[in-house]
């Protein structure tokens, strides 16, 4: 096993260095046009291994010379090409990212050994209950049966964060009794222009890749941008989600008090900061990306958490997929955010296979505040520290009703900033509503112009959606049905009146978890094949470490500053998962990524805290489209029985099933790895849901699967717990039996779809392997289609 996963690791670079050879269309594939800067990823595979004895440094150094060679022939100049190249890949990944002409990059992208060239695209940046809620500890405290006992809190896994850096003077990051530095981590401190930046033995490194940034902003770096140091909060948020130490007292603004810790609190952390200040929409640039992916992997990470993404693409013409790709080969579990795109269906992104891809769903704990009108008390949400005070009422005024001169109804209807005219709105509730600026800023308005306090309704889109911000006055979040009955009472009343209730923490709601609105939804539009997101887990109103840099809010006019703070979005589930994975790492750290993902995806529940289907954000039944394979479940998944595992080469085989240039490849490759002569279906990926696509009536479609035992011997028996709506399931063999761990066993999922067929679409379904301890659950999607 261990010879061919070797030979399989150096194939790989090779394989996908002589892969399909991008036209010049494939420069302006995928998200968008290239940026006004014309910065470039050149992706050249990855590195042959070499067997003359040079050492790392001279390969690096040997690498970087054949960029500028390569590049050198199209510009003419070889001096010229080191000045246009600001990154060279030199360690795990072979390229380099440079500011080219369109024409330039076109006549590049044509070259042989060349595997895509894509633009330096932008990236969006996509706690105190999640971890009771998922059964991890009980009232503040650890049971003895808890999965951070029996996987020792993640001790001395590595866990990589690509993000917007560390406030590394968190509480979350202290080293308390953490110990040395393992021996084998080669990372370091980058703190060359912030010596206040120190790292310990619980951050034991920080890095930053800003070069993508400044080529497409075209602006100077000043020295805030050239430090790990976090300036927007949200990279503390999540690598604390990931492993921040136990925090005890922990809030928000006085609200969700407890103990704030990550899901593997004794790992290591990384930060790499790859996110900074917007650029039309985006933080996050492919080649800064990219460069931290080599890095994270050569520093000895064991986990990388990315809660960053873009549109779905090729996946050669994608950095995150690139380097993920990357990292699994190097034995590197990859944990990244499905988006925020939600609820609409086919918005998930970060769809390639070896990625765990997480959705974002709720937990039992809310933060209610009220709305008091006509003689009715109506509950929304809210983070407002300050609150009205008196008993009596204040009169209300919807904002179109006080629109500034020179502002326009809508304007103010939406509270836009300068759109509420002072006279009317001073010492009064004004109702705002949701849509086009952030909902504190709809607060900021209001309080700019003299308002005592918001109430902010949704639109008809967000329907239920309600979110807890820190607003900057006493305010209050409602529904769109309660806005309506709202709206229709200022309409009909002379003089409305009404007052705003101070929030408090609820634990133990019901139902949880629902999925949330924002959450992106399947189909992958890349690869329908393959089911994403893989999994859901807690990113709603999620407590965690702050940085001391800017206010809760993150905007200008906000002067708070915070040690905790709350966040919303598949940013705060993703770090969740990795949080796991580092524990599972802990306890079997000689599992493959696939291994890891496996665990966690066939130990997952499709079921509610009170044992019923999960909710979508309208309470209408979830589908493995919005979870995958369902909400995560971390004890399970440390003893998951069984595993779907695979190696690079199975990724290689379905890179193959999916066209890439064979002859190329073993023109490259030396014979080391050649695309099977019959291409494998990308049905039969060794993936832990599986999906059947596209299956006329009357037809059956067989689907291989693999299992591999990772407990002790047992007899696992296939139940087929749901089949899909009009079409029969059958599973074969129906028993396998396991003698010793490690042994692997295939079987055979028969899809037939009945006749007259059902309508075209899609349809779910289930089966379960069990031994009578272990439940080892794989999702089914099928895809009919008419005629």
């Amino acid at each position: 096993m261990e010879t061919s996963t070797a030979v399989a690791s150096a194939a790989v670079l090779l394989v996908l260095l002589c892969s399909l050879l991008q036209s010049p269309a494939a420069l302006a594939s995928g998200s968008g046009k290239p940026p006004p800067s014309s910065s470039y990823v050149v992706y050249l595979g990855g590195h042959p291994q070499s067997d003359d004895g040079v050492s790392p440094e001279m390969a690096s150094r040997r690498a970087a010379d054949s960029h500028y060679d390569l590049l050198g022939a199209v510009l003419g100049n070889r001096e010229k090409a080191r000045r246009a190249i600001f990154y060279s890949y030199t360690k795990h990944i072979n390229g380099f990212a440079a500011n080219l002409e369109p024409g330039d990059a076109a006549e590049i992208a044509r070259y042989p050994g060349v595997v895509s060239v894509f633009p330096n695209r932008g990236r969006k940046l996509h706690t105190t209950r999640s971890w009771q809620f998922m059964g991890l500890e009980r009232g503040g405290d650890v049971p003895h049966w808890s999965a951070w006992e029996k996987a020792r809190y993640g001790e001395d896994t590595i866990i990589g964060n690509l993000d917007s850096g560390v406030w590394p003077e968190s509480k979350s990051f202290d080293e308390g009794e953490m110990g040395p530095i393992p021996d084998d981590w080669k990372g370091i401190c980058q703190n060359d222009h912030d010596r206040k930046f120190q790292c310990n033995s619980k951050l034991i490194g920080a890095r930053y890749f800003n070069k993508g940034w400044a080529a497409a902003s075209g602006a100077p770096l000043d020295d805030a941008l050239k430090t790990p140091r976090d300036e927007n909060g949200h990279g503390t948020h999540t690598l604390s989600t990931a492993g921040g130490a136990a925090v005890r007292g922990a809030s928000a603004f006085g609200y969700g008090v407890g103990t704030a810790r990550g899901g593997s609190p004794r790992a290591r952390v990384a930060a790499y900061r790859v996110c900074f200040r917007p650029i039309n929409g985006s933080e996050c640039f492919d080649a800064d990306v990219l460069a931290a992916f080599e890095a994270a992997i050569a520093d000895g990470v064991h986990v990388i958490s990315a809660s960053v993404g873009g549109d779905s693409t090729d996946y050669l013409l994608d950095a995150v997929a690139i380097g993920s790709l990357h990292a699994v080969k190097a034995g590197v579990a990859v944990v990244c955010s499905a988006s925020n795109n939600g609820p609409d269906l086919g918005t998930v992104t970060n769809v390639a296979p070896w990625i765990l891809t997480v959705a974002a769903s709720s937990a039992d704990r809310e933060f209610s505040a009220f709305a008091v009108f006509n003689h009715t008390r109506v509950e929304g949400m809210s983070l407002s520290e300050r609150w009205l005070h008196g008993k009596g009422f204040y009169p209300i005024i919807s904002g179109d009703e006080a629109t500034h001169p020179g502002s326009t109804p809508k304007d103010a209807q939406l509270c836009l900033m300068g759109s509420l005219d002072p006279e009317k709105v001073r010492g009064k509730i004004v109702v705002c509503l949701r849509g086009i600026t952030t909902r504190v800023e709809k607060g900021e308005a209001v309080r700019h112009a003299g308002g005592a306090a918001m109430i902010l309704v949704n639109d008809e889109a967000t329907g239920n959606d309600l979110e807890a911000d820190p607003h900057v006055l006493p305010a209050v979040h409602i529904s769109y049905a309660n806005g309506l009955a709202l709206w229709e009472y200022i309409k009909n009343t002379k003089i409305p009146s009404g007052f705003v209730v101070k929030g408090r923490t609820i634990l133990g709601m019901r139902p949880a978890p629902v999925m949330a609105a924002f959450s992106s939804q399947g189909p992958n539009t890349v690869n329908p094949e393959i089911l994403k997101p893989d999994i859901t887990a807690p990113g709603v109103n999620v407590i965690a470490a702050w940085s001391g840099a800017t206010a809760p809010t993150d905007r200008s006019f906000d002067k708070r500053r915070v040690a905790f703070n709350m966040l919303s979005g598949t940013s705060m589930s993703c770090p969740h998962v990795s949080g796991i994975a580092g524990l599972i790492k802990t306890l079997h750290p000689d599992w493959s990524p696939s291994a890891i993902k496996s665990a966690i995806m066939t130990s997952a529940t499709e079921l509610d805290a009170e044992r019923k289907p999960i909710l979508n954000s309208s309470h209408a039944p979830a589908t493995p489209f919005s979870y995958g394979a369902g909400h995560v479940f971390p004890s399970r998944a440390l003893d998951p029985g069984l595993v779907y595992d695979m190696t690079i080469v199975d990724y290689l085989d379905f890179l193959c099933a999916l066209g890439y240039n064979a002859t190329a490849m073993e023109l490259f490759n030396k014979g080391s790895f050649v695309c099977p002569s019959i291409p494998m279906s990308l049905h039969d990926l060794n993936y832990p849901s599986i999906t059947a696509h596209g299956l006329p009536a009357g037809t059956t479609t067989m689907v291989r699967r693999r299992l591999k035992n990772v407990g002790l011997p047992g007899t696992y028996t296939a139940a087929v717990v749901k089949e899909p709506e009009g079409v029969h399931v059958s599973v074969t063999p129906a028993m396998l039996v396991f003698r010793e761990a490690g042994e692997e066993k295939e079987f055979d999922v028969s899809f037939t779809v009945r006749d007259p067929a059902p309508p075209a679409g899609y349809a779910f379904g289930a089966i379960v392997w069990s031994d009578g301890s272990h439940q080892v659950r794989s999702p089914l999607v099928v895809k009919t289609t008419q005629g």
